[in-house]
This record gives structure tokens, C-alpha cells and sequence, in this order.
């Protein structure tokens, strides 16, 4: 790591509030029935930001519909708590994968390097299925959002390889005058 680099982390700031938003139309409809359901990505999300210090400020889960996903992701954006948003699921390449088409627009800054290294990291690890992953970071107002797969093992691997290095230099460069 470079001198720089190292010296932006230093000033990063530490405290970060996480909102995480689910988008999974079956876990939505099993907890719309009265159901519990299984949300094993969106635990351990949870687990490894809390495992570093993080908080989370709330965790959603909402259908693979745009405007539930939209509506969702604003309404984190706008709380004074959340720092960083990080939705999960709905970044492949099936018809009812929308959360690219739906955040992407809402971003004032993509980082192209985050889905980069994300697929490079995940072709080490399951081969060139990785190339599927349409993951996507940006940043808007002054916070950071992150949109990784929805599988338990790429979620995880997103967040340790790639969200927790980085987050608090994404934001002390996103907030700067």
C-alpha cells in the first residue's frame, strides 16, 4: 500500500452505520405469509460488519421489484445514522435481477475497481462463473453504497475482501469539500 493511501485510511473515519437491504422476492413472501425465513447472506453481512466495529443500522428485505428496491434504498440514504448502504441479491443476469438497473442511476459516482476486483477475487475462487456478477459500488451525498450478490460465499467475500478495507476511505473521499 502507498504512503497515500495508507495516510487517507488513517483519517477515514471508524464509526460507520450500515443499512443492508435483501433483495429476495421468496424471502419477502415468506415473511408477507407469517413465515420465518432463512436470511443466511444478510446474517453474516451483519456478523462480519459488526465482527469490525461497524453498526448496523437496520437490515430490510424487499422483493426483486424496482421500485421497492428504489423506494428502500432512498429512504437508507436519507437517515443521518447510515453512512454506507449495502444491498444484496438481484445482481445477475436473470430477467428478475433488477437491483443494478435500479441503483445504478441513484449513484452520483460508480467505482468500476469494486466490481473489478470483486469478479477477479471470485474467478480465484469458483472459476469463470464469477463473470455472471454484475456487483457495483458507488457513492451519492456523501455515502457509499454496495451491491453484491446474493449467495452467502459472494456476499462474504465481497464484504471481507473488499467493503471492510475500503469503506472509510471511500467515505472520507466522497465527503470531501
Amino acid at each position: 500500500m502507498s504512503e497515500t493511501a495508507r495516510k487517507h485510511k488513517a483519517e477515514a473515519p471508524k464509526s460507520i452505520g450500515f443499512a443492508i437491504i435483501v433483495c429476495s422476492s421468496s424471502r419477502y413472501q415468506e415473511i408477507k405469509a407469517g413465515r420465518k425465513t432463512e436470511d443466511p447472506s444478510g446474517n453474516l453481512i451483519t456478523e462480519l460488519l459488526e465482527q469490525h466495529g461497524y453498526r448496523v443500522i437496520s437490515k430490510t428485505i424487499v422483493p426483486d421489484d424496482k421500485i421497492s428496491i428504489e423506494q428502500t434504498v432512498r429512504e437508507a440514504l436519507r437517515s443521518k445514522d447510515v453512512d454506507a448502504v449495502i444491498t444484496c441479491g438481484g445482481t445477475g443476469v436473470s430477467p428478475k435481477d433488477v437491483t443494478i438497473e435500479t441503483v445504478e442511476p441513484l449513484l452520483d459516482k460508480v467505482l468500476p475497481g469494486f466490481g473489478e476486483a470483486f469478479r477477479r477475487v471470485s474467478f480465484e475462487r469458483i472459476g469463470s462463473a464469477a463473470i455472471l456478477s454484475r456487483a457495483i459500488a458507488g457513492v451519492v451525498g456523501g455515502k457509499a453504497v454496495f451491491c453484491v450478490p446474493g449467495s452467502p460465499d459472494a456476499a462474504g467475500l465481497c464484504v471481507e475482501r473488499l467493503i471492510l478495507s475500503e469503506v472509510g476511505h471511500i467515505l472520507k473521499h466522497a465527503r470531501e469539500k
